[in-house]
């Protein structure tokens, strides 16, 4: 009788192991995810070196192929593409950036060959919704580490809504340009690739933009955040003060105009570096090394002409004016360590900044 009990023991636990468990089928997102992923694109543009990657995130928010992403070295190039949930790859232009919400606006499609009925998200209806409270549950979706390709869906992550708070972020010694409110997420979700994607809620509500990787200038931690699609800032200019929202910059498209605060005096005070970068002929020229003064840091670091700077200590560099306004926060007697790229490689280049010789030419 004993061993008659053991094995039906036995095949009762069979059975139950068999069994599908509906409290792990309910706990499941993919429905979720798979909805969401259609709404998303992995984009691909400048970069490919250490620490500056080639790829990122953005999310469709409109059924002709507008996308919303994250304003970075990425967009530095005529060759800047999109490969959508499907696989199908595009080509994309830039079409605004908005420097104050450090967000950008790409299309997809021409009007030779448009494109139509795309998943998209609504921002208009989801700024519309109320701020999440904290230790609400919530889903993130990014191509972080380029983990994904072509057709594959994009990474998920699950955390929780750590604070609703303003951001102090910093990238080297630069502040984050987006100084408004954002969702801090516990979850670990700002690494590279992943600027441009999205926080919804677990039922694949449109919440916020992840960001870029930044870190608490407060705290000296990295931060995991993402802005809310409800996001406005108040700017304030020399004679008046503007709003700026992402919603703007969406509902407005090809006819947005970014916020200009006015250029910020930065003669004099900075560092000498004797470095003469190429004409700045475009708005976003990479800072490639045309002219070395004789006897400058630059030459005596063993800079040449042709090196294109990549880095300023650690800082990722996509223009001469973005190499301008790094330059002028340090000051004479600094020592500041470029990364150049020369032919193929990446070269690491110290120099120590001086005071500005008379009648120099200033870089």
């Amino acid at each position: 009788m004993s061993r008659y009990l053991s094995l039906l023991a036995t095949v009762l636990a069979l059975l139950v192991s068999a069994m599908p468990v509906r409290a792990q089928s309910n706990n499941s997102f993919a429905a979720v995810a798979e909805e969401v992923n259609r709404k998303l694109v992995k984009v691909y543009g400048s970069g490919g070196l250490r620490g500056l990657p080639s790829y990122g995130t953005g999310v469709v928010v409109s059924p002709d192929g507008y996308i919303l992403t994250a304003n970075s070295h990425l967009l530095d190039t005529r060759d800047l593409r999109v490969h959508a949930y499907d696989g199908t790859r595009y080509n994309a232009r830039l079409v605004v950036i908005e420097p104050e919400l450090d967000i950008a606006l790409i299309k997809i499609g021409t009007e030779k060959d448009p494109v139509e009925n795309m998943p998209f998200f609504d921002l208009a209806a989801a700024a519309k919704k109320p701020i999440l409270e904290a230790g609400t549950h919530v889903l993130a979706f990014s191509n972080q580490f380029n983990i994904v390709t072509r057709d594959e869906p994009l990474s998920v992550q699950r955390g929780v809504i750590a604070a609703y708070a303003r951001l102090y972020g910093r990238i080297g010694i630069f502040e984050a340009p987006y100084t408004g409110q954002v969702y801090v997420v516990d979850a670990i979700t700002n690494n590279p690739g992943a600027a441009g994607g999205v926080l919804t809620t677990r039922k694949g509500e449109l919440l916020g933009i992840i960001g870029k990787e930044l870190r608490n200038e407060q705290t000296n931690t990295w931060l995991n955040y993402a802005v809310p699609v409800s996001a406005k800032l108040e700017v304030k200019l020399p004679d008046k003060s503007v709003s700026v929202s992402l919603l703007d910059v969406v509902e407005k498209k090809e006819s947005y105009k970014p916020i200009d605060p006015g250029k910020k005096d930065t003669t004099g005070g900075g560092g000498w570096s004797g470095i003469v970068l190429v004409p700045n002929v475009v708005e976003r020229t990479p800072p490639y090394v045309d002219v070395l003064i004789p006897g400058s840091p630059g030459y005596k670091a063993g800079l040449k002409p042709d090196d294109l700077i990549v880095y300023v200590d650690g800082l990722p560099v996509s223009s001469i004016n973005m190499y301008r306004e790094i330059m002028d926060r340090y000051r004479p007697g600094s020592e500041v360590k470029l990364e150049v790229r020369r032919g193929d490689k990446l070269t690491t280049i110290p120099l120590k900044l001086v005071e500005q010789p008379k009648n120099a030419v200033r870089q």
